[in-house]
């Protein structure tokens, strides 16, 4: 953003010039953009997030374009969810859409209600797919899953560093601990035909490969230099 930029939303935010003045404060003091309004932009939506709730990065909009163009009848699952970015832009694109999404965070599970059950769509409390109804299936499972590399946390942007919960964040010892586990797990959700979307980094990209065909899947790793953001996409053969 430009300072013009941040300036423009929080003048349109603050009631009265107190509520300016407070809220032009909490960003001084390093308190991310979104935070201070409520509300953070993504694929054109505006979606509320609240402190310590994972932000959605614009990256994450090819999560969002490799769901929408792999959702056929069309199922959706989201996990770790966050504030349900992926869920809720493919529920108001896709309005026949069955979409649930997961997150382990309460303060992030009620977030993710509010962006999400106004659209009919349902968010869950658990550990990845614990909390899923058992005969639940997906024609598309996306995951933003953390993939910071546990000592890698402290090179993090300061909003990011000071301001998120390291819960969404913090990915284990390689950064992949998450992906792992979704490689071992997903296959019992998915309807025949499947996908499973998970957003990564170029540098993560071929053990993420490794780790998902060491499994049975099909991979492809999907760049997108526009959005700097990396995608593997995993279906199981026939």
């Amino acid at each position: 953003m430009f300072a013009e930029d941040e300036a423009r939303l929080l003048l349109d935010e603050a009631r009265d010039a107190s509520q300016l003045e407070s809220l032009v404060a909490r960003r001084v003091a390093g308190e991310p953009l979104e935070y201070v309004l409520g509300w953070a932009e993504f694929a054109g939506l505006r979606l509320a997030v609240a402190p310590g709730v994972f932000v959605p990065r614009r990256r994450t909009e090819l999560l969002l374009r490799l769901a929408l163009d792999a959702i056929s009848r069309p199922s959706l699952l989201e996990l770790c969810c966050g504030v349900a970015p992926v869920a809720t832009a493919v529920k108001a694109r896709r309005p026949e859409a069955s979409v649930i999404a997961s997150d382990l965070d309460p303060a992030a599970v009620a977030v993710a209600r509010a962006n999400l059950e106004p659209l009919d769509g349902s968010v869950v409390e658990g550990d990845l797919f614990a909390s899923l109804p058992a005969t639940a299936r997906f024609d598309v499972i996306a995951a933003n899953a953390p993939y910071v590399p546990s000592a890698e946390l402290v090179n993090m942007p300061r909003e990011a560093r000071e301001f998120e919960h390291p819960l969404a964040l913090d990915g284990g010892d390689d950064g992949l601990a998450l992906h792992r586990r979704i490689a071992a797990e997903a296959a019992r959700w998915l309807a025949p035909g499947g996908t499973v979307l998970v957003e990564t980094s170029r540098r993560q990209a071929p053990l993420d490969r490794e780790i998902f065909e060491a499994r049975g899947w099909r991979v492809e790793l999907v760049p997108d230099d526009e959005l700097d953001a990396t995608a593997v996409r995993a279906v199981l053969p026939a």
